[in-house]
This record gives structure tokens, C-alpha cells and sequence, in this order.
């Protein structure tokens, strides 16, 4: 869709998809409400796409916004991708989560309780991580071992 199509209005659902652009717990919500705002252009919509642009953990649900931004002919920088943990003291989240489980769990087990306990965090990194998340994940848990 170019510049000229964007609608000037609110959309009939803007405040759900302002709820799904806010929802921590899932990226691929987020994404869509990126890809649906992106198609209303207004001081509302640009708003939210901007906050989800600079703020947003999942690195393609930054870029998403930015694409749409740039449709819309704003004129923005794409923030470069963040380093270390995504969502603050993910390591500790991880440790605190692993000590909580019996001796000898499962890597099954600990990221079972993790999607349970931390969605945020589950998601974030399995949205960040995507196809490689299960090994980056696995990896993590077998270094927490050595650790205690």
C-alpha cells in the first residue's frame, strides 16, 4: 500500500488494536496491529507506531512499524538491534525459574514453566529468536546447570 491509500481516520476497532499493539505477551499480535495501524494515518496511529518502533522488543514488530512509518512519509531512523538480555534480568528470571524446578528436570520441563510463568519472556525471545529459539533456549538452560 503507498502513502496516498493510508485512510485519514481511526479505524472502527483502533482502541483493540491499540490493547494488541500493547499486549507483552505476544509478538504476532503486535505485529498485526503494526500492519493494520499502518493503514490509518493519523496522529494516533503514527503515535502508537512510533512507541512501537523505538520500544518494542521483538526486533521484526520494530521494523514492521518502521516500514509503515516510512510509507506514511515520516521521517525516521530504525533503531539498530538491542544487545544483551531483551526484557531486563532475563538471566535471573531464567535462574530463578530453573531452581524452582526439581533436580533433574527436563529442558522440557523448564520451558514448559517458562511460558507458563514469564510469557513475556517466553515470547519475546522465541519472536527475537525465531527458528533458532528451542536451541538458544536449551543452551541457556544446560549453561544455568553448570552455573549452580
Amino acid at each position: 500500500m503507498n502513502n496516498s491509500e493510508a485512510k485519514n481516520e481511526l479505524p472502527s476497532n483502533y482502541e483493540e488494536l491499540k490493547k494488541s499493539a500493547n499486549r507483552t505477551s505476544n509478538w504476532r499480535e503486535r505485529l498485526d496491529a503494526v500492519e493494520e495501524l499502518g493503514q490509518w494515518k493519523n496522529k494516533q496511529t503514527i503515535d502508537i507506531l512510533k512507541r512501537i518502533m523505538i520500544s518494542d522488543a521483538v526486533y521484526k514488530v520494530q521494523e514492521a512499524a518502521f516500514r509503515k512509518l516510512k510509507e506514511f512519509g515520516e521521517d525516521v531512523q530504525l533503531p539498530s538491534k538491542k544487545k544483551g538480555d531483551l526484557i531486563k534480568g532475563t538471566t535471573k528470571i531464567l535462574v530463578r525459574i530453573k531452581k524452582s524446578l526439581p533436580e533433574g528436570h527436563t529442558f522440557e520441563e523448564f520451558k514448559e514453566k517458562l511460558q507458563k510463568m514469564r510469557t513475556d519472556v517466553y515470547d519475546t525471545y522465541e519472536g527475537e529468536k525465531g527458528a533458532d529459539f528451542d536451541q538458544w533456549l536449551e543452551n541457556t538452560w544446560v549453561s544455568l546447570q553448570k552455573e549452580q
